[in-house]
């Protein structure tokens, strides 16, 4: 699922045309269309608290929530960590981490070995030494922790984790950058497809997407009415959503 850059930068320019309103290049229309695309996957985590907070509906396709759920579920990700040094370190495109998984293996009597998959839970970093001090609320390696800084994290069980392949993260990631790719012919830029990169938004953020880049546009050819214009009809999209 995925909105074509090149239909959003096409129908950019129609509008622009038919409106007669200047030009966006490729470098621009680029640069724009990133912004805009995160705005929107931005916005998802706030609707959703706002949202969370209201009565949802028996229908099963307006449900504000569940439609909201589905567009962050494009980006749910799983990976195993590194660790060059002393930390976990996160994933390069992460947005939120959501869950660190251990895979606590344990052999019974018989020699067989079971793994289990549980959930670390985050602590601060002073609230460690409280809880490593008692052997009530000890680590173990059924009920692990993590701590997390500006170089990664750290695990701990019945000792300190350090297997990469005993660890797990499920997280959020970032929408990839997007690209509309091209070639000059006869002095015009013809459209690359196979270089390009598409919106990773739902299919339903098309819209959404046009008229963000339409308001940025409106700012870089000083254009203040076109700016309004499509701001106008952002906040009303907003409004009827939000109603």
């Amino acid at each position: 699922m995925a909105v074509s850059v090149d239909t959003v930068y096409q129908r950019v320019l129609a509008i622009l045309n038919k409106e007669q309103r200047g030009y966006v290049t490729p470098q621009e229309f680029n640069l724009f269309a990133n912004q805009a695309q995160q705005d929107i996957f931005e916005q998802y985590f706030y609707d959703i608290n706002q949202f969370g907070r209201i009565p949802g509906n028996s229908t099963e396709y307006s449900d504000m929530v569940t439609l909201l759920n589905e567009k962050i579920n494009i980006f749910e990700a799983t990976t195993a960590p590194t660790r060059p040094g002393n930390f976990f370190i996160q994933p390069p495109d992460l947005y939120r981490l959501g869950t660190v998984v251990y895979k606590n293996s344990t052999t019974n009597s018989f020699g067989i070995t079971t793994i289990e998959n549980v959930e670390a839970e985050r602590i601060n970093a002073n609230e460690f030494l409280y809880i490593n001090a008692s052997p009530f609320t000890k680590p173990k390696n059924i009920r692990p922790v993590f701590v997390s800084n500006s170089s990664g994290i750290k695990i701990y069980g019945d000792i300190e984790i350090t297997a990469i392949a005993d660890v797990e993260y499920f997280y959020i990631k970032s929408p990839a950058s997007v690209q509309w790719a091209y070639q000059m012919v006869f002095n015009e830029p013809l459209y690359d497809a196979n270089n390009s990169v598409d919106f990773e938004l739902h299919d339903s953020d098309e819209a959404d997407l046009v008229v963000k880049i339409l308001e940025l546009a409106g700012i870089l050819i000083k254009d203040l009415n076109l700016y309004q214009v499509f701001n106008a009809e952002e906040q009303e999209t907003t409004r009827q959503e939000k109603a």
